[in-house]
């Protein structure tokens, strides 16, 4: 599914509009239809509304919607901001049409001094007052009385967006000034700023509604941005051939776990497994060979010559990808051992953890990656690599994704919403997983799900794919069964199989 930027819905509005064919106050009956529909449902007409409508197309909305409610029943008040003495052409036609209904008793137009009213709990306020083509942080009177609707009791429902929050870029908003929604009713598709964990405490609960945009449209207009799909997912899933051996299913290589930390090497090592890879060899120190081997007696144990950490490289030429990373260290050999690997290996790699951080602290290194590479960072891994020192997700993203075309990279962005930042300069944004998996060890098992996909075959962008998708859906199944609270790492990789047989049913 396409995240469209503010300049790209409104184009997909004019597509609409010229293609359907539909006139704009049509198409903005539409969606006020839906707005409305979705407030009747949460809200009865016992509950006092007052709305707040700014001169834009959002207040347009918002003008229809009072009109809906108010001939439902519903003791409206409306307050249509018009500073300048000027609305947009749809707007000025739902105020036509709220001035001449005669169910709405109280319309105000507030063209200089305004007298807010006593917002009180139980009230409904709908706020229509800026949308999608906000660009620049409110300030004023506006942010005035943002700042009195978030400090009243009443509920508040934004319309498409919350007033003051930006669909992209907010690094240099005013946070202050921004509607803090109860529920946002976002038209047709989620913007992108609701993707980021910054921006949860102005939208609440968030749900789209499908005003009907045009299908073609969507198809036909470019966007940078997408979220993953099942069906996306399911078209480009493997099929186990009924007469497959271990020979043919890949051979991983998992170079992992400095001594302490062997609990890293063993979940990614599981994970690989149980995401149907048909041999594992991980590299380790001596003493991790002992609970690995009782821990993963599937694997192939590499001992590494060292006692306490990785300290050379192998050769990679049986093996058909390689996950470097998981409780490595950052002792010296362990680093020169990284770059060693790195350089020496022919074969599609993922770099998680530690090896991200020996990069970090070896910046001449990074030019040295292969193309390919997968990187999974963490937020902090990634500042911390790329050297940056960001103030919000979007500006982390832009740099992420600057890094993948510059690298010719797979970059992940771990978070709740995982961002898969590609080569060509796109982003996937992956919708599964939960604040459960905020948790020690999650990271371990992405990676051992991706080297796992690569050594059977998948493509780069596809492995990074299906493992956040499948890794965040192994984590919603044990969310499910065990609650956010006791999710550790090992119960994602218990619940692999079950998240397996869902996507393949």
């Amino acid at each position: 599914m396409k995240i469209f930027t503010s300049t790209q819905t409104k184009e997909l509005d004019k597509y609409t509009i010229e293609k359907e064919p539909i006139s704009s106050i049509d198409l903005m009956e539409r969606a006020a239809r839906c707005l409305t529909e979705a407030i009747c449902e949460k809200w009865g007409n016992s509950t006092p509304v007052q709305v707040f409508a700014g001169p834009g197309n959002n207040g347009g909305d918002g003008l229809a919607v009072a009109r809906m409610l108010s001939e439902r029943g519903y003791k409206v008040n409306v307050f249509l901001f018009n500073s300048k003495g000027k609305l947009s052409p749809d707007c000025a036609e739902n105020k036509r049409r709220v001035v001449e209904t005669k169910t709405i008793k109280n319309f105000q137009e507030v063209t200089n001094e305004f007298e807010p009213p006593k917002l009180e709990r139980g009230m409904l306020v709908i706020d229509g007052l800026f949308g999608s083509g906000l660009n620049k942080p409110l300030t004023g009177g506006f942010s005035s009385l943002v700042k009195y609707i978030n400090k009243s009791n009443a509920t508040v429902v934004s319309i498409d967006v919350p007033s003051g929050l930006m669909t992209e870029d907010n690094t240099y908003n005013v946070r202050a000034n921004i509607i803090k929604a109860d529920l946002t009713l976002t038209l047709q598709t989620k913007k992108l700023s609701f993707f980021f964990a910054e921006n949860q405490e102005f939208l609440g609960e968030v749900k789209v509604l499908d005003i009907q945009l045009s299908k073609e449209g969507i198809e036909k207009i470019p966007s940078s941005y997408r979220i993953l799909e099942k069906t996306e997912i399911r078209n480009f899933m493997l099929r186990r051939d009924d007469f497959a051996h271990k020979g043919n299913m890949g051979h991983a290589l998992i170079v992992a776990g400095s001594y302490g930390m062997a609990g890293a090497a063993i979940l990614s090592a599981k994970a690989c497994l149980r995401s149907g890879v048909g041999k594992l060899t991980v590299h380790t120190p001596k003493k991790n060979v002992g609970i690995m081997q009782v821990s993963v007696p599937e694997a192939i144990i590499s001992i590494d010559k060292d006692e306490n950490y990785v300290t050379e490289a192998i050769d990679t030429s049986k093996y058909n990808a390689i996950g470097i990373g998981p409780g490595l260290g950052y002792q010296e050999y362990s680093s020169i051992a990284l770059i060693s690997q790195i350089r020496r290996s022919n074969v599609p790699i993922v770099l998680d953890a530690d090896a991200l951080n020996i990069l970090s602290s070896h910046r001449a290194w990074v030019q040295q990656l292969p193309k390919n590479v997968i990187l999974t960072p963490h937020p902090k891994e990634f500042d911390r690599l790329s050297g940056g020192n960001f103030s919000d997700t979007y500006e982390r993203l832009t740099a992420a994704r600057e890094m993948a075309q510059q690298f010719k990279a797979y970059i992940i962005i771990k978070g709740h919403y995982s961002a898969l930042c590609l080569p060509d300069g796109d982003v996937v944004l992956n919708p599964t997983g939960n604040s459960g998996m905020a948790t020690a060890g999650s990271g371990d098992v992405l990676t051992g799900i991706i080297t796992a996909f690569l050594a059977r075959g998948y493509s780069q962008g596809d492995a990074c794919m299906l493992g956040m998708y499948i890794h965040g859906l192994a984590g919603d199944l044990a969310l499910d069964a065990l609650g956010a609270e006791s999710l550790i790492a090992s119960d994602i990789v218990t619940f692999l199989p079950k998240a397996f047989k869902m996507l393949s049913n």
